[in-house]
């Protein structure tokens, strides 16, 4: 489903982010990249979300040169196929859950009942119904996380996406959210999640643990 063919990503003063990688994920799989701060692990996220471009090589999304798409198609792959899960959440504090949700679906031109479906469905995955009236930042890191998570899911994307998703959560709320990961792949959605969690390394519902350092996978 996912390609990299020999990629390769240089940012200024020759920092090599990433240094010719060759990796498959398959529709439907959990992967794990595993790696230090500045290995590498979220530059490839970047370029399976089309947020960049590598420098060198193809990035493939179900038979499509993703790395070539231009800046608005790029986007509109994004909303089509991507879900993604931010370290900090990146949610607006002064906005509801309901709206921090909806967000996504703006561009889709859905009617309201449709939109409500849609929203109601999350809601309940994530256990977040009472709080949909909620200004966000009323609510705890947990609330936030599950409120995030929700948004990346109510387009029903084929890729998720989740850069460092437990950095800012306790022992607790990092195994609930490895709880919700469990849920998530029941969806048979591609999911690849990049940390350097120990608690993610050792999970039976995990595919495969890939581990990146300095740019290149470890064997």
């Amino acid at each position: 489903m996912i390609k990299f063919n020999n990629v390769s990503k240089i940012f200024e003063d020759n920092l090599v982010a990433l240094d010719n990688i060759d990796i498959e994920f398959k529709e439907g799989e959990l992967v794990v990249l595993k790696g230090v701060s500045g290995s590498g692990k979220s530059t490839m996220l970047s370029l399976i979300a089309a947020l960049q471009k590598p420098t060198k090589g193809e990035v493939i999304v179900e038979d499509k040169h993703i790395s070539k798409l231009p800046d608005h198609f790029a986007s509109l792959y994004r909303r089509d196929n991507i879900g993604f899960i931010f370290q900090r959440y990146n949610l607006i504090p002064t906005m509801s859950v309901r709206e921090n949700i909806l967000l996504p679906m703006l561009p889709k031109n859905m009617d309201e009942a449709e939109l409500e479906s849609a929203l109601k469905k999350v809601l309940k995955m994530f256990n977040i119904e009472h709080k949909e009236n909620m200004i966000v930042k009323n609510l705890s890191g947990g609330e936030q996380q599950r409120v995030a998570i929700a948004r990346s899911n109510i387009a029903s994307p084929k890729i998720i996406l989740a850069d460092e998703p437990t950095a800012n959560l306790d022992e607790r709320l990092s195994l609930e959210f490895i709880e919700i990961l469990k849920e998530m792949k029941s969806t048979n959605r591609t999911i690849i999640v990049a940390t350097h969690d120990p608690l993610f390394f050792e999970l039976d519902f995990v595919d495969r643990v890939v581990e990146i350092h300095q740019g290149k996978i470890v064997a």
